[in-house]
């Protein structure tokens, strides 16, 4: 089973291709975006996208979520029919895993950006300019038992394509990982009537991307649906059945000597930036590939997009030194917005406010900047309308907000670090005062008449 293509988008494989104009390794969102947004800027030389799935490109965020609960099907998650590829001079082609890259390199020791990629079946790709929008892959988790069958990650199609056929394998599931791809896989489960445990190493949920206060409500609210949630869970092994069941995992132990069942185990804990290719081109790469704020790796002529690349913090106002890898949908969309204008030679800069979302079950978390540095936090929780954000400050100045079910806090406090506002802690201490007439009183005050 596979995401199904309404026409063929493979070419027939050659040894050696006819020289390509820009390559992009990875039809991944970041990837996708990259052709769209240069065919959207003007310009015209051929694009050529290599995916190595053998899946048009689609979206992940649903994989966890919808698509598991069967409330949206394959071709919703497909992002372009093959008509706008054709249309576009786009060609896409599936299935090409790249092994290594040789640039082309002058006499005088200098590299123009051209070179040839080589897939693991020795087709030869021969480009003028490259763009890795290569993503990042599930971390797998070393254990006893780690390769047993039902032991299972949640990335990409095939792994969710594999997960939806067991649905009627096992009733007993453990999620290891109570971050949000964990927990809105936990959530899905739930909702289809699977007993669901979640084990966090941590001693708090979603410890990365939240604080404190927005974990314990996560925490008590999944609770409170009957998630079985267990945190600083310290993990020894995954037992394996018997008799008939030998080699498929039965159940985890705990160091404890607590043993969840299981007949089938989600592992969820995090990602590892596909590296290796900028590694063998000799770029420079720290928990992910090292760009300027053009999007631009240590060569001056290789784009690197989406969740592979290590940016400069994005937020107006940050250190210059600061440096951040970011995983989502947004960022892969405005980064490679910028990597298409450096592709076209306009040097633009990378600089945004980064936001997030997470949907578990009836939560819609989202997120608005980035916590780093924060020294204080001012909750709005109101219980009648289901509401909770938490407003993050720095030297008394608002940096960030998480925000559940409460879509108006995301968007006041959006508006204010796009703006460049703020919304003072004491006014943001009352629920009932809205955040959206705080943010405009300044801009009136901003635009006022002196």
């Amino acid at each position: 089973m596979s995401i199904p293509a309404s026409q063929p988008v493979t070419s027939p494989k050659r040894q050696t291709r006819a020289e390509i104009d820009l390559l992009i390794i990875g039809a991944s969102q970041a990837g996708v975006q990259l052709a769209i947004s240069l065919r959207d800027t003007g310009f015209d030389d051929h694009i050529t996208l290599l995916g190595e799935e053998d899946h048009r490109p689609y979206q992940r965020p649903a994989l966890s979520k919808e698509y598991l609960q069967d409330k949206v099907d394959t071709e919703r998650l497909v992002f372009r029919s093959q008509e706008y590829w054709d249309k576009h001079d786009i060609e896409l082609i599936k299935g090409a895993r790249i092994e290594r890259i040789e640039k082309t390199t002058a006499v005088d020791g200098t590299q123009d950006g051209s070179g040839v990629a080589i897939a693991n079946d020795d087709t030869r790709y021969p480009f003028r300019r490259l763009a890795l929008a290569v993503g990042a892959r599930a971390r797998r988790l070393q254990i006893e038992g780690a390769e047993l069958d039902g032991v299972v990650y949640l990335r990409s199609a095939d792994d969710a394509l594999e997960l939806k056929a067991r649905l009627d394998s096992f009733h007993d599931v453990v999620v290891v990982g109570g971050g949000f791809i964990g927990l809105e896989a936990a959530c899905s489960l739930k909702e289809i009537g699977k007993n669901v445990t979640v084990l966090e190493y941590a001693p708090r949920l979603v410890g990365r991307a939240v604080g404190e206060d927005t974990s314990e409500f996560l925490l008590q609210s999944h609770r409170g649906r009957g998630i079985h949630i267990k945190l600083n869970a310290r993990m020894t092994r995954f037992r394996e059945g018997s008799g008939d069941l030998a080699g498929k995992v039965a159940g985890v132990e705990l160091e404890d000597g607590t043993v969840m069942p299981a007949q089938l185990v989600i592992v969820g804990i995090g990602v590892v930036p596909n590296i290796e290719l900028a590694e063998q081109m000799g770029l420079e790469v720290d928990n992910g590939i090292r760009v300027d704020r053009h999007a631009l790796a240590s060569d001056g002529t290789t784009v690197a997009v989406g969740d592979v690349a290590n940016i400069p913090n994005p937020l107006p106002g940050a250190p210059k030194s600061e440096r951040i890898r970011l995983e989502s949908v947004n960022n892969a969309i405005e980064h490679a917005k910028i990597a298409a204008y450096s592709l076209m030679g306009r040097r633009e800069e990378y600089s945004g406010i980064p936001w997030f979302w997470s949907n578990q079950a009836d939560l819609n978390l989202q997120i608005a900047g980035l916590t780093l540095g924060y020294d204080s936090t001012v909750v709005r929780r109101d219980d009648t309308h289901g509401t909770f954000s938490v407003l993050y400050y720095r030297d008394g100045q608002v940096i960030a907000a998480d925000c559940i079910n409460a879509p108006k806090d995301f968007m006041a406090v959006r508006n204010a670090l796009r703006k460049g506002l703020n919304i003072p802690a004491e006014e943001a201490a009352d629920p009932a005062v809205n955040l959206k007439e705080v943010v405009a009183s300044q801009v009136a005050g901003t635009t006022a008449p002196a």
